[in-house]
């Protein structure tokens, strides 16, 4: 009789696990599949287009955003592309995890309102094969978030056109 009952507590235990196991397993599948509908583009391809730039093609997200992962000075990063931003903005807790000096602070208006911010330089900001240099950048102590805010200060730098959901980046040869 003890072993039956040993057998029965260890089956409950057995499919306690497998229901466990099997629930973890679902999370990390729909997980993923957040994250790959927020970031379509976590592995950005480059190429040269037609006229022999160097082209990066972003695709839009569900939410309408281009966002896509990168580098700063060799260290990952998410980027969120923002027109309507002037400079490159970075959480603080980003910018000091990338060791990002402070150039001096001043104001700068925000869909949200002013706030103050800290001036910097990226030494080398990456997407794919594009490399840009010596970018202005803002570090922004009131953002939160794991986004960097990819403003004017990068984008200006290249050539890019929006064709249905498909964001093209491209390099220009005079650059």
């Amino acid at each position: 009789m003890q072993k039956q009952d040993d057998s029965q507590k260890f089956g409950k235990v057995m499919i306690w696990m497998a229901w466990i196991i099997g629930l973890l397993l679902m999370v990390w599948f729909f997980q993923s599949k957040l994250d790959a509908d927020w970031n379509p583009n976590q592995k950005p391809q480059s190429r040269l287009n037609a006229s022999g730039d160097e082209q990066v093609v972003l695709e839009r997200n569900r939410y309408g955003h281009y966002v896509t992962a990168g580098t700063i000075n060799q260290q990952n990063a998410l980027f969120m592309l923002d027109t309507g931003a002037t400079s490159v903005s970075i959480p603080m807790e980003i910018a000091d995890r990338y060791g990002l000096e402070r150039q001096g602070s001043h104001r700068v208006q925000t869909a949200n309102g002013s706030v103050r911010v800290y001036a910097t330089t990226i030494d080398e900001l990456s997407i794919g094969n594009i490399n840009l240099y010596n970018v202005r950048a803002n570090i922004n102590p009131g953002m939160d978030g794991q986004e960097i805010l990819l403003g004017m200060s990068a984008l200006k730098q290249l050539d890019f056109s929006q064709k249905g959901k498909y964001l093209h980046l491209n390099v220009p040869k005079n650059y």
